[in-house]
């Protein structure tokens, strides 16, 4: 692959991952209530969930979600479910004082794990997205070294934007900041992901 064209490619995979939705919410929520860690194992097992698509789009996949559409459909509503659940746990989530928030909502980095490669695995409209941008790259005679390549960019600047997310946010001074405001991050966060789910529900 050209350096010009990865580099288109590397600009629309950042710009993507920059742009604010439930990821960022997710991330968020976890590096809040959590730690670094928590933050960082979201960060990367999105990045991880974004691959599978990507991969799905390189091996044609994703044509068969597109052309399918009970199957993209039953992915979508799966992520409106898992949506609306994380919506639910967000706006039922008590107001504890910061030793409680620490000690006993703390999740599990198993947890973290999870949420962040599910929020990102059903998003059904990334194989969509992916066969848009890749159709730009790839062709019959496209080696299987830049396939490789472009599945690394776009799970890498994924990974790598939410990683500085998490990173930055979990910086002492701020972090405690947002503990302290956490019930009201909470409930913010919950808002987003309902309303989010329910313009997915519409679509």
């Amino acid at each position: 692959m050209e350096l010009l064209h990865w580099l288109s490619l590397a600009t629309i995979c950042l710009l993507g991952a920059m742009t604010p939705g439930p990821s960022l919410a997710v991330v968020l929520k976890h590096t809040i209530s959590g730690s670094r860690n928590n933050g960082v194992y979201t960060s990367v097992f999105h990045g991880l969930g974004v691959s599978v698509y990507a991969v799905l789009t390189v091996l044609g996949m994703a044509i068969i979600i597109k052309e399918t559409p009970w199957l993209f459909n039953l992915i979508r509503y799966s992520g409106i479910a898992f949506l609306l659940w994380l919506s639910f746990k967000a706006l039922t989530s008590n107001n504890k004082s910061n030793e409680q928030v620490s000690n006993i909502n703390k999740p599990s980095l198993q947890k973290s794990a999870y949420e962040g490669f599910m929020i990102a695995f059903l998003n059904p409209k990334l194989a969509i997205f992916f066969i848009a941008l890749f159709s730009q790259f790839i062709n019959e005679g496209s080696l299987w070294q830049e396939k490789v390549i472009m599945v690394l960019t776009v799970g890498g600047f994924d990974t790598i934007w939410y990683c500085l997310i998490a990173l930055v946010f979990s910086q002492s001074n701020m972090i405690d900041k947002l503990k302290r405001n956490s019930n009201v991050i909470e409930k913010i966060t919950g808002v987003a992901l309902l309303l989010l789910a329910t313009k997915m529900l519409f679509i």
